[in-house]
């Protein structure tokens, strides 16, 4: 499919956690317009992020825990009851981006949706992508921030900021959460068929990964030629997808 816009659709951003996903948001979004399209092909965005859903779920049952009413999505140490919740946030992100789209009819028609989210265990990305609506897929191609466990550990250590639990730039999970729900993920395999797509649902999704280890997206300096290195190369395969 020939794509004549100057811009990425949607751009899927997705990591372990802490790895650097709401650094480079934030670094757009503090790039001036022009310069953003004609380096790294966005210009205006609408970013999506689940995590803002996952702080809401937490908020309501420690509210109907103090209304002496069950807790719907959580236990009382804030695991998620049920392993479907992680798919119920990614139809949240379906139904967010469809409902900017009819706001916003430009909205992956020259000006980009970003959605971002992390995903941890043996086939959560796949299961996440699975859930993803087709729609968006087919416009989409995939940015994936790459670090190791360790080094995901060390910044979301890092990241955290007393009473800013709920921002999307310093929120952090306990270690006990980050081993249970992010030590593996399916990254590796996922990608393993391909060195330049991704097969999902029958679409193929261009993708690149970006190497952050060491650290780049701490540095504007270094964190802007990566990514229009790592992005130039993507666009060019999505013109050509």
């Amino acid at each position: 499919m020939k794509h004549e816009r100057s811009v990425f659709d949607a751009l899927i951003l997705i990591a372990r956690p802490a790895a650097g996903k709401s650094e480079v948001i934030d670094f757009l979004k503090q790039t001036p317009l022009k310069e953003r399209q004609q380096r790294f092909h966005i210009g205006a965005f609408t970013e999506f992020d689940d995590f803002p859903f996952i702080w809401q779920m937490f908020e309501e049952d420690e509210l109907l825990t103090k209304l002496g009413q069950p807790r719907v999505w959580t236990t009382p140490d804030c695991y998620f009851k049920d392993h479907y919740i992680w798919n119920f946030l990614i139809e949240k992100l379906n139904l967010a981006v469809q409902r900017r789209q009819q706001e916003n009819p430009q909205l992956m028609q020259g000006e980009t949706a970003i959605i971002e989210f992390s995903r941890g265990g043996d086939q959560a990305f796949a299961e996440a992508f699975h859930h993803l609506d087709s729609e968006i897929l087919k416009h989409a191609a995939v940015l994936y921030i790459n670090v190791s466990y360790a080094e995901s550990v060390r910044k979301n250590r890092r990241r955290a900021r007393t009473g800013k639990e709920h921002s999307i730039l310093y929120h952090s999970l306990p270690d006990d959460k980050m081993e249970h729900y992010y030590k593996s993920n399916d990254w590796q395999q996922l990608s393993s068929h391909s060195p330049t797509h991704l097969d999902l649902k029958g679409v193929q999704v261009p993708y690149v990964v970006l190497e952050n280890e060491p650290e780049v997206t701490d540095d504007p300096q270094l964190l802007g030629p990566a990514l229009e290195q790592v992005l130039g190369r993507l666009w060019s395969l999505r013109k050509t997808s």
